[in-house]
């Protein structure tokens, strides 16, 4: 199971950032999940939001460059170790991870990855047991 995550490339300008979240809100789009990157000439945002193709419409429509990428959800316990419990198991299996970010929810989290082999990676995570999500 994978979901989209839009990947959105940002002047390094002050209000960028706020720009996407104006027009995503306008249009009743919810960003479940977000991370940014920088580099010394644009910044990528990622963003995991209810409404896709309608996130991609609209912020194209805005001059937004965007992009669709496929990536894993995992929900684990939010306790000392269990992540690295479960990397451990991608990393037996030379499953690269090019990016990650998460957040928790009391004793929960929830991770986003990125890894370099997509269907492997869910099939070691379903393997081992992990709750791997479709959506939020």
């Amino acid at each position: 199971m994978t979901i989209k995550q839009l990947s959105v490339f940002l002047e390094n300008k002050t209000g960028r950032i706020n720009d996407v979240t104006r027009i995503l809100g306008k249009h009743g789009i919810n960003m479940h999940a977000f991370s940014m990157a920088e580099t010394p000439d644009f910044g990528i945002l990622r963003l995991i939001v209810s409404e896709v193709d309608r996130a991609v419409e609209v912020l194209r429509a805005e001059n937004f460059a965007v992009m669709l990428t496929d990536v894993v959800c995992i929900k684990c316990s939010n306790s000392a170790g269990a992540l690295s419990t479960i990397l451990e198991k991608l990393s037996e299996r030379e499953i690269f991870i090019e990016y990650m970010y998460a957040f928790a929810e009391g004793e929960m989290a929830n991770v986003v990855i990125r890894p370099n082999n997509i269907d492997s990676c869910v099939a070691t995570l379903q393997a081992c047991g992990c709750d791997v999500k479709s959506c939020f």
